[in-house]
């Protein structure tokens, strides 16, 4: 094996149906500066599955030993919000770099933790949406001033999730201590994505609703109770100047989900569209304007992962750009990729926008 490949382990790998096996492996398997170097998950026979149908070099039954194998450069992290902090702690005590999913942290301060702890280790959040070719098109097209004096923008977003029906298996994100409900994860990737093309949110207000206090767990007939909102209106300023109203629905069918960011300028107009059932971060987006420019780069990974269910195509796209970028920074040294101060960012924006809707104060 040459010694410039970056020797990977994933933390949460399972084969069914699972988020890694959708996105993380196929971007890895993308991409030659990457090895699969392990898998973990907290049963043995799971984990030999998921070595068996990845194609990892070997098996983990506990995560904290394939974080500590010499043989694992990079950790990905790709398990529930509230397991984060500890499996993230270790991989950093351990020297390793880390990638680990959005939210990082339960709290802003669990997350301004972990990004203390890393100190000049690489690392990467899961907040791939930025990362996707037309979105860093339109970052630029608004950089450069071809739009002229922005004037307004304006956002609509949906997910599947959160909605009037869930399974037990996702109950938890309903319950406030999780960190992994609507704001943290639908609300902190779109706003995400508002940031990359228009700049920082300097300002917000905000309105979220509570629609579906009493969820059904389809696959045990259940109720579990909802202690989260699953709605949310924004009214922003961004340091572009652009004003910018935010819609995000939870609980849409898939033939009807949408996400649109469109910006009005003096100049011109730019819009950026995708139709993925689970978010803007998932899916691939089309880049539209009124004022030329060059096609956005082709995404470096396509398609899905042989753990992938339906609801998971194309989740390795921009996942396989954060790879990208970050064997980027490997190699030369740099700090470019969206890395775990990037994520206290996110984590401090989401709690301002709870804070806005909360005290009716702009935030």
């Amino acid at each position: 094996m040459s010694s410039d490949l970056i020797r990977v382990g994933i933390i949460g790998a399972d084969t069914q149906a699972s988020w890694a096996g959708a996105s993380h492996i196929p971007a890895l398997a993308a991409q030659p500066e990457f090895h699969l170097a392990g898998v973990a998950t907290r049963h043995e026979e799971s984990a030999r599955r998921a070595a068996e149908a990845f194609g990892a070099e070997r098996w983990f039954a506990d995560p904290y030993e394939l974080i500590d194998a010499p043989s694992i450069d990079l950790v990905t992290v790709a398990v529930k919000v509230p397991a984060h902090r500890e499996l993230v702690l270790a991989a950093l005590a351990a020297n390793k770099a880390v990638y680990a999913e959005s939210p990082l942290g339960a709290t802003v301060a669990q997350t301004e933790e972990m990004a203390g702890a890393a100190g000049s280790l690489h690392t990467a959040i899961g907040l791939q949406g930025r990362l996707n070719p037309s979105v860093r098109r339109a970052a630029e097209i608004i950089a450069q001033g071809r739009l002229g004096r922005l004037l307004s923008a304006r956002v609509t977003a949906t997910t599947f999730g959160n909605g009037p029906e869930s399974t037990s298996a996702y109950a938890y994100v309903d319950r406030a201590a999780s960190g992994a409900g609507f704001l943290p994860i639908a609300a902190g990737h779109v706003l995400d994505v508002i940031e990359a093309v228009l700049g920082d949110i300097t300002e917000i207000d905000a309105r979220t609703e509570l629609l579906w206090p009493r969820v059904k767990l389809a696959d045990t007939g259940a109720i579990s109770v909802r202690e989260v909102p699953d709605h949310l209106d924004v009214i922003a300023k961004t340091s572009s100047g652009a004003p910018v109203g935010v819609q995000i629905l939870a609980g849409v069918p898939a033939p009807q989900a949408h996400f649109g960011l469109e910006v009005r300028g003096s100049e011109g107009w730019l819009r950026l569209t995708g139709d993925h059932p689970a978010g803007v971060q998932v899916g691939d987006l089309t880049l539209a304007s009124s004022v030329g420019f060059t096609a956005p780069e082709s995404p470096v990974a396509t398609g899905t992962g042989p753990a992938a269910a339906a609801i998971w195509t194309g989740a390795a796209i921009n996942v396989g750009e954060v790879y990208a970028s970050l064997a980027g920074d490997i190699a030369h040294g740099t700090h470019h990729t969206p890395g775990f101060s990037h994520a206290v960012h996110n984590s401090r924006l989401v709690a301002r926008v709870e804070q806005a809707a909360l005290t009716g104060v702009r935030q």
